[in-house]
C-alpha cells in the first residue's frame, strides 16, 4: 500500500472515532496519571501519614484494615486513595456508587461476591437508599447481612455470612451521612484543597508521564489556575499541551499556557465559565443578592447540585461569594473581579465581616 493510501486509511480511522471512544481515551489517561502508592501522592501530608499507619498496622496483624471514610470536594483524590488502599494491601478493589445501590438486594448481591480482605469502594455513599444503608450497618460491624425471603407474615430472614472486608466510602457531603453510618468507620479523613506549590509538583509529574515539554513558568501558570484541585490541574495540562502542539512549537511555557487558558476561558484566578456566570448573574441580574441556590442555578442554566458542589465551594473559599440564611450574596471582591463598582451595602457588609473576624 502506498504512503498516500496509508495516510487516507489513518485519516478515515480518526474520523470514525466516536465520542464514547474518545471519552474512553480521556479516562485511560486519567487512570495513568493517578499515583499508585502513598509514596507517590503529593500533598495531603497528614492524611497520608494517618492512612499509612492504619494500613501498616493491618498488614502486621494480617487482617483487613478498618473501614475508611474519605470526604472533601470533587477531584482531590478520594477514588485514587481507595485504589491505593487496595494496592497497598494487595487485594482486589470493587467499585460502585451510592446512586447505583437503590435496593437492599443490590447491596446484598455485591457483598455476597466479596472475598476475604477485599476492598469495596462506594462513591457518593451519602446517596445510598435507606434500606441499603441499614443493611450496610450490620455488614460493616458484624460481617453478615440478613436476606429477607418472601413477603408478609411468611417472610423469612436468612443470615448471610460475609468474609471480613474493608469499606472505603467517599462523599462530597459528609454532613448528609447519618450518624450510625458515620460512626462505623474506623478511620475518617477530610481532603483539603491543594496549595499552588503542590499542584506545581503534580503538573510536573503528569507532564513527564505525558511526555510534555514544560518550563517552570508554564507549570506555575497552570498550577495557579487549577482551583486547588489535581483533577483540574491534569485536565488543564492536557488542554495546554494540545494548544502548544497545534499553535506553538510544542513547548509549554508561560506565554503558551496563558494563551491556551484564555482560549479555554480560565482566568488568572482559576475562575471558569460557570464561576463567572454565577457571579455575573448574581451581580448584574440580582443586584448582588441574596439569592436562593435553586434560583441561581436556574438563572445560569445548570443543575442545583452542579452550582452547589462545583462552583460554590471555590467561590466561597476565594471570597467572591457568601452564604447567608437568606441566600447567596456577592462580595465586593466579586463585583471588582467583574469590573463593576460594588454597592455601598456590599462594602458595609464586607467591612462588618472583617471586624467580626478581627
Amino acid at each position: 500500500m502506498h504512503e498516500d493510501d496509508l495516510d487516507m486509511v489513518e485519516e478515515q480511522h480518526l474520523r470514525s472515532l466516536t465520542a464514547p471512544e474518545l471519552e474512553g481515551d480521556e479516562r485511560a489517561i486519567d487512570a495513568a496519571l493517578r499515583p499508585r502508592s502513598l509514596d507517590e501522592v503529593v500533598g495531603q501530608t497528614r492524611v497520608r501519614e494517618q492512612l499509612g499507619l492504619v494500613l501498616e498496622a493491618a498488614r502486621r496483624r494480617g487482617r483487613a484494615p478498618d473501614h475508611v471514610l474519605l470526604s472533601g470536594p470533587p477531584g482531590l483524590g478520594k477514588t485514587t486513595l481507595a485504589m491505593i488502599i487496595a494496592h497497598e494491601m494487595s487485594t482486589p478493589l470493587r467499585l460502585t456508587s451510592g446512586p447505583a445501590i437503590t435496593h437492599a438486594g443490590d447491596l446484598a448481591a455485591i457483598l455476597s461476591g466479596m472475598n476475604d480482605g477485599d476492598v469495596l469502594f462506594v462513591d457518593e455513599i451519602h446517596r445510598m437508599s435507606r434500606p441499603a444503608e441499614e443493611m450496610l450497618y450490620m455488614a460493616m460491624e458484624d460481617f453478615r447481612v440478613d436476606v429477607i425471603i418472601g413477603k408478609g407474615p411468611g417472610a423469612t430472614a436468612i443470615p448471610l455470612e460475609i468474609p471480613p472486608f474493608t469499606l472505603v466510602g467517599a462523599t462530597t457531603r459528609a454532613g448528609l451521612l447519618p450518624g450510625p453510618l458515620r460512626d462505623r468507620f474506623g478511620f475518617t479523613a477530610h481532603l483539603e484543597f491543594y496549595e499552588a506549590h503542590e499542584l506545581d509538583r503534580i503538573v510536573h509529574r503528569s507532564a513527564g508521564l505525558l511526555d510534555v515539554e514544560l518550563t517552570e513558568e508554564g507549570s506555575a501558570e497552570i498550577a495557579s489556575r487549577s482551583r486547588g484541585t489535581p483533577r483540574i490541574a491534569n485536565r488543564l495540562l492536557r488542554r495546554v499541551r494540545d494548544f502548544a502542539q497545534v499553535r506553538a512549537d510544542g513547548v509549554v511555557n508561560r506565554d503558551v499556557a496563558q494563551a491556551a487558558l484564555e482560549l479555554y476561558e480560565v482566568d488568572e484566578l482559576g475562575l471558569d465559565r460557570l464561576d463567572r456566570a454565577v457571579l455575573d448573574v448574581l451581580c448584574r441580574r440580582f443586584g448582588g443578592g441574596p439569592v436562593g441556590i435553586s434560583t441561581l442555578a436556574v438563572a445560569v442554566g445548570e443543575e442545583r447540585e452542579t452550582v452547589e458542589e462545583v462552583a460554590e465551594p471555590f467561590l466561597v473559599r476565594n471570597g467572591f461569594l457568601a452564604r447567608t440564611p437568606r441566600g447567596r450574596v456577592a462580595t465586593a471582591g466579586a463585583w471588582r473581579h467583574l469590573g463593576l463598582v460594588p454597592p455601598e451595602a456590599t462594602l458595609a457588609m464586607d467591612a462588618e465581616a472583617t471586624l467580626f473576624e478581627d
